[in-house]
């Protein structure tokens, strides 16, 4: 496999205990608000340290390393763009330690792949929903990372955008060849994008494998979950 994560993290009263694996594909991490998702994310980023267990990316152990020299691209919820840097220079932030010329390169190249070159002069503050997204998925990919990390990508845009930025994400996907772990609480996000989907629940990964396979999932926890989110698609399928 090509991410493995056995760690666990206690945060006050949470607890975090993760036994996970994934290919390189496209993996949605589904489950409710308060189930460690996004603690997970940065357990695997190196944000947060485990208390114990191991991070191993393509086989290499990557536990000890700070988020910099992990290979690593992470687009947090709220997109976490520098409101006083252009989009330029926002896309440029992870790529100090690279040549000026080479820098310009690679940014205006990634700009023009996700269809922000005419923003590179404006501020976060100027631009959409849609538009910030494609600022911060630019300055995760630009660093050409071994791994993507998506945190709840598009809760922040409406049903009509988030459309469109589901087949640009798959677009990434296709086009960097990099695998993609996408953390959401949609079922819809994870029916439309996902080639695997795992469960989150308490701080745990209960069950993993194709969507389908889920729905006839033996736990209760995992059946509840699912079935109440699988009404809200049938419903969005036929308003569509």
């Amino acid at each position: 496999m090509f991410l493995k994560v056995r760690a666990e993290k206690r945060l006050g009263n949470f607890r975090l205990n993760v036994d996970f694996e994934m290919g390189r594909d496209y993996c949605v991490l589904l489950g409710p608000t308060g189930a460690g998702k996004s603690v997970f994310l940065e357990l695997i980023a190196g944000i947060v340290k485990p208390d114990r267990g191991e991070v191993r990316l393509n086989g290499a152990d990557i536990t000890p390393l700070p988020p910099e020299r992990r290979g690593i691209g992470f687009v947090p919820q709220d997109y976490a763009l520098f409101p006083h840097l252009s989009v330029y220079r926002n896309i440029a932030y992870g790529l100090r330690n690279v040549e000026r010329v080479e820098r310009d390169r690679r940014v205006r190249e990634m700009a023009e792949k996700l269809g922000i070159a005419h923003l590179l002069d404006r501020k976060p503050a100027r631009l959409s929903g849609g538009e910030r997204q494609r600022v911060a998925l630019a300055r995760a990919l630009v660093i050409q990372p071994r791994l993507l990390l998506l945190d709840e990508p598009l809760s922040a845009v409406d049903l009509k955008t988030k459309g469109v930025l589901m087949e640009e994400l798959r677009f990434v996907q296709r086009e960097f060849d990099v695998p993609i772990l996408h953390v959401t609480h949609d079922l819809i996000e994870a029916a439309m994008l996902a080639d695997e989907v795992a469960v989150m629940l308490n701080g745990r990964i209960v069950e993993k494998g194709k969507l389908k396979e889920l729905f006839s999932a033996k736990n209760g926890e995992v059946a509840e979950f699912l079935s109440a989110r699988n009404l809200l698609l049938k419903v969005s399928k036929i308003l569509d």
